[in-house]
């Protein structure tokens, strides 16, 4: 379904370097934005907001890649707990 819409020439210039930097159409860019928007609004959550609350926990304990184990280890004695 076609569909027109007047944009504010500052959003018309990100829309067209966000398109640019991405190698998107418009059109493609303006699809996605409301399919994330709509899915939002209904409830349904992406897979970052679902892991959102896991993203960055552990960086109070240095380098996660090279103590993985040990952290590991340590969240499943502890059952799981983010602290």
């Amino acid at each position: 379904m076609p569909i027109s819409v007047r944009l504010p020439p500052r959003v018309e210039q990100k829309l067209a370097d966000y398109c640019v930097a991405r190698k998107v159409t418009k059109s493609e860019a303006v699809k996605r934005a409301l399919e994330e928007m709509l899915d939002r609004s209904s409830g349904k959550a992406s897979a970052f907001q679902l892991g959102r609350g896991f993203i960055g926990v552990e960086k109070s304990r240095g380098d996660v890649a090279r103590h993985s184990k040990r952290l590991l280890r340590e969240r499943f004695r502890n059952k799981g707990s983010l602290g």
